[in-house]
């Protein structure tokens, strides 16, 4: 019988020391599994740097994701499905109805003339009055391919860089003192280099004056500790990200402001149309570079020196949806009245110390020329068309390499500028090494009016001739070339993109005179005493590029 009830006794310990193992672990379920699911959701947002904002689909998504892994674990430690994961799997079908529904009523099929209208254009705007003719010195002449190269080689020269760093391809274009360059930071070769030069900093950006094709690398006094190819908290996505965890960044951009200071632009965006839909820019962070002190400006304050707010492309989406729902969504898909998109194409053009991003508007039945075209500043979304039919780009761009097939060189996509009154593009020619050759005019209005040269006013002034030719009249009356004979007071050589460059003054007068070496093969022997004539187009600026010179 003393058998029995120790055998009864030892079975009650035994079922009570298990009991207390089980729950145990259920004491602790909730808390384990929170733990656990706050570790891997803050070393992905580590990672991903998603916005937290119920307005950013992605964060949605995400935040999906971390309640059915709570659930998940939370089932796992407690054993068994309690009240709280039956609420908390609820609510992961009703954030996917959120999702499904809020991009639903957000479409265009229930907002065509809201998205119509997001970008407003003025209509009445005056080509002539907004671009006065343009003078040739002011023409840019690099897109961002010939950039890429100038820069490269530039960086090459630079020994002390060359083997620690490379060069971001990304060749932004701003105004910089009235003058259009394209600019780009230096990023760490590996992250080998980043580790034993991080605490420098990146020394030094690339800026490209977009005119004369100088390119130069800019050293600065303190280096960069915010950039893209950085690493943990000095990532500039992750430093915007850490002091504003709620905003959701566009495409960020790379400036300098009006003292060389290098600045990231982050722009804001918010959604204006339903939950998802319209989005649109409503302001942007500005971080310095070097130092990261960062301000946030409301749209309508940010900072004039700033060139690239609005991304190129948000606004040729919303210049899409422009032309695309002027009658209504349906009539997109069916009559297609009225319906305008633009060329599949853009550059920039610098207006009034601001970037404005370029392009035509065509019909939708791809018939090769233009109605018209757009240009929206891209720090104010401040919108122009100008009513100006004739060839879209791609056939003024065949025409000028029509004119250069023997040397096979490629045109870039035009500029639209006003040249002797009338509406002209301007493009470039490059060879194979992506390096401008040559310059071309065609004219809008009869893209088989077309002037190429070696020069910018070498072609120009064979362009007014063509117009002239073919009974249009110009004001390039003020651009007629001007003869000078003269005593040579300064000379100075400089090598620009390849070629020996002359720089030089005559006596009683302060222009600066720039001559390439192939008008004269005794340029290199010219000096302070020496006689000479020239010609050159008179733009009354303070340098003028001649186009022929005979010493006496």
């Amino acid at each position: 019988m003393n058998k029995i009830k120790d055998l009864f006794s030892s079975f009650v310990e035994n079922f009570h020391f298990r009991s207390q193992v089980v729950k145990q672990p259920k004491k602790f379920a909730l808390l384990k599994a929170l733990i656990i699911t706050l570790v891997i959701g803050i070393f992905l947002e580590y990672l991903l740097l998603l916005p937290i904002n119920l307005r950013s689909p992605q964060f949605v998504g995400f935040f999906c994701f971390l309640l059915f892994l709570f659930v998940l674990l939370y089932r796992l430690f407690k054993g068994y499905i309690d009240k709280l994961s039956k609420v908390l799997i609820a609510i992961i079908p009703i954030l996917i109805v959120y999702l499904g529904v809020g991009t639903l009523i957000s479409s265009p099929i229930f907002n065509a003339k809201k998205y119509q209208q997001q970008l407003k254009l003025d209509e009445n705007a005056d080509f002539y009055e907004d671009n006065k003719t343009i003078s040739y010195q002011s023409i840019p002449v690099v897109d961002r391919e010939s950039a890429i190269k100038l820069g490269d080689r530039k960086m090459g020269e630079m020994v002390d860089y060359v083997s620690q760093f490379e060069v971001d391809e990304s060749y932004e274009q701003i105004n910089y003192q009235d003058t259009p360059y394209r600019v780009t930071p230096l990023e760490y070769s590996n992250i080998i280099k980043w580790f034993t030069n991080r605490s420098d900093g990146l020394p030094a950006y690339i800026r490209v004056n977009m005119v004369t094709q100088e390119s130069e690398v800019v050293k600065l006094d303190e280096g960069m500790k915010y950039s893209k190819s950085e690493h943990f908290g000095r990532k500039i996505q992750r430093h915007l990200r850490a002091n504003y965890p709620t905003f959701m960044f566009d495409s960020l951009a790379f400036e300098i402001n009006d003292k060389g200071i290098p600045y990231w632009i982050a722009p804001v965006y918010n959604y204006d149309i339903g939950l998802f839909g319209g989005k649109d820019i409503t302001g942007a962070v500005l971080v310095n570079a070097i130092n990261g002190d960062h301000q946030y400006y409301d749209i309508k304050d940010v900072p004039e020196w700033v060139d690239r707010v609005y991304p190129s492309e948000l606004i040729i989406s919303q210049l899409e949806n422009y032309g695309k729902y002027t009658n209504g969504f349906f009539n997109t898909i069916f009559s297609q009245k009225g319906v305008l998109q633009p060329t599949s194409g853009y550059n920039y053009v610098a207006l009034n110390d601001d970037v404005y991003l370029y392009t035509g508007l065509t019909s939708v039945s791809n018939d090769a020329s233009n109605v018209g075209f757009a240009m929206i500043n891209l720090r104010t979304k401040e919108g122009k068309f100008y009513d100006i039919p004739g060839a879209e780009e791609y056939s003024a761009m065949s025409s000028a390499e029509g004119q250069v097939q023997n040397l096979k060189y490629k045109a870039t996509f035009p500029i639209l500028i006003n040249a002797g009154g009338q509406p002209t593009y301007f493009l470039s020619l490059k060879d194979d090494a992506n390096l401008v050759k040559k310059y071309a005019f065609v004219s809008v209005e009869n893209y088989q009016i077309v002037a190429t040269g070696d020069s910018v006013v070498e072609a120009e002034q064979a362009y007014y001739a063509l117009l002239e030719a073919n009974g249009k009249t110009t004001d390039s009356n003020e651009y007629q070339s001007t003869e000078l004979t003269g005593t040579i007071s300064a000379i100075s050589e400089a090598v620009v993109d390849g070629n020996s460059t002359y720089y030089f003054t005559l006596d009683g007068n302060d222009t600066i005179f720039i001559s390439d070496i192939s008008l004269s093969n005794r340029l290199p022997l010219a000096k302070a005493g020496d006689t000479v004539t020239i010609e050159y187009v008179n733009s009354k600026d303070e340098s003028e590029v001649i186009t022929k010179i005979e010493f006496k």
